[in-house]
């Protein structure tokens, strides 16, 4: 291949990857697109939508119950054989046996069917809780679109703040190279010893280090949060909100009480409840009698030919309609065995919004010291950072001036690093509190 080929053929190559990486969906999203394209493309969304749409289904099942039912059957049969009787009679005495048959050797019917259920318990336990059966559903959807909320804010704002670290680590590692081109400098002209300079080099591969890890940290928090939200791994995602350390602090503990039914799982259990006693009822009116109505239209013809939709075919005509009771009286213990099933049911589900009211409690009031603690200690951690930060720039001077030592400045770098990495980690934490404490008292926005 000749050199203009080769020319040529890289061109369309770097053209093809261009293309493709122009093809590629970037989203610039705020915290609140990425809960609503959560809401839209969340696997685990989608599947508690189609639980609402099959409950939707069965609610028409059980709608079509105390529907009128109507059916429709024909029938013909040609007798190879006519079915015969044997008749005996007695004449002075002499017994004579005869056959005769009440068939012809062809037969056709029409039937037109009706049943209508007047009185069933049961059915009409259920249609009293299609409603009660789709709130449970919707709840259910809700609780998970919560449940990822509560994911995608804590990973969203963790890598919000993440931009303030790798900020932080870039100015450290300007100081660093700084540092080690000043020492670097001072050997040279015989000020300082090579283990100075040795120093100054571990410090800033080990900075250099720190921002790769942190950053391939961030990289696999972007994974994670697309993964949240459904959106596909290879589509570009961009954070459009800023962190604001006053935001985090601002009316958050502001107004303490909170109220169970602010609660979505609170709320759940509730229809759940609800749930069971339609469940007890159902198996109470399994007791009852059910009443149907029955109603027929039939057509039938006989004939030794078959000629039934001639002009000389003949149809008899039948129409009748009745009433069906059906009293239960004996069922080897199944209805009672199914009743004391569901009361029990009934007592765990109440039994279980005891426990969450519990359960809720405990959460809020750790929620709520854990924020403040964590609030508390970013402030700590901000001012350990100023100060620290104060103590590096002071040393640096006095280095620069001879009057401190190359030891004297690389402790005050590290020292200056951990303070950074504390008020971050303080940051982080203080985030992850405020989600949980608005998921415990049911304020969380999603």
């Amino acid at each position: 291949m000749n050199s203009m080929a080769k020319i040529i053929l890289t061109f369309l190559i770097a053209n093809i990857f261009v293309a493709a990486d122009a093809q590629t969906p970037i989203h610039e999203f705020s915290i609140q697109q990425c809960l609503d394209y959560a809401k839209k493309n969340s696997m685990q969304v989608k599947n508690a939508l189609l639980d609402l749409q099959i409950q939707q289904q069965s609610n028409k099942a059980t709608t079509a119950g105390a529907l009128p039912t109507i059916s429709a059957t024909g029938t013909t049969t040609d007798y190879f054989i006519i079915p015969q009787q044997p008749v005996s009679f007695t004449v002075n005495g002499v017994t004579t046996t005869t056959l005769f048959s009440l068939y012809q050797k062809y037969s056709a019917n029409g039937t037109v069917q009706l049943t209508q259920t007047l009185f069933d318990g049961q059915v009409f336990i259920g249609l009293q809780a299609r409603k009660a059966s789709i709130d449970y559903y919707q709840k259910a959807i809700d609780i998970t679109e919560e449940n990822i909320a509560v994911n995608i804010y804590k990973v969203y704002y963790q890598l919000v703040v993440s931009k303030t670290q790798m900020q932080q680590l870039d100015a450290n590692i300007a100081r660093a190279e700084k540092l080690f081109h000043d020492t670097k400098a001072m050997f040279d002209n015989g000020f300082q010893e090579k283990l100075d300079v040795d120093k100054a080099t571990v410090q800033l591969a080990n900075l250099q280090t720190q921002k790769q890890s942190t950053q391939t940290t961030i990289d696999n928090g972007y994974f994670g949060l697309k993964y949240l939200m459904g959106m596909p791994v290879k589509d570009s995602l961009v954070l459009t909100d800023n962190f604001n350390e006053e935001d985090l602090k601002t009316g958050v503990l502001d107004n303490t009480g909170y109220k169970y039914d602010d609660r979505n799982d609170y709320q759940g259990l509730l229809l759940n409840q609800k749930l069971n006693e339609y469940n007890v009822k159902r198996y109470k009116y399994s007791y009852y009698p059910t009443v149907n109505l029955n109603s027929s239209y039939q057509k039938n013809a006989f004939n030794n030919s078959y000629n039934f939709f001639s002009k000389d075919g003949s149809w008899f005509t039948t129409l009748y309609a009745g009433l069906t009771i059906n009293v239960p009286i004996f069922s080897g213990f199944a209805k009672d065995a199914n009743l004391q099933k569901a009361k029990l049911q009934l007592m765990q589900t109440q039994n279980q919004i005891d426990n969450l009211k519990n359960s809720i409690d405990n959460d809020v009031v750790q929620a709520q010291y854990k924020f403040r603690s964590d609030i508390s200690t970013v402030d700590f951690q901000k001012q350990n950072m100023k100060l620290a930060e104060s103590v590096y720039d002071q040393t640096k001077k006095k280095y620069e001036s001879g009057l401190a030592s190359n030891t004297d400045i690389t402790n005050a770098q590290t020292d200056l690093i951990t303070a950074q990495t504390n008020y971050i980690n303080a940051l982080y934490d203080a985030v992850i509190a405020k989600v949980d404490y608005q998921k415990a008292i049911g304020k969380l926005k999603y």
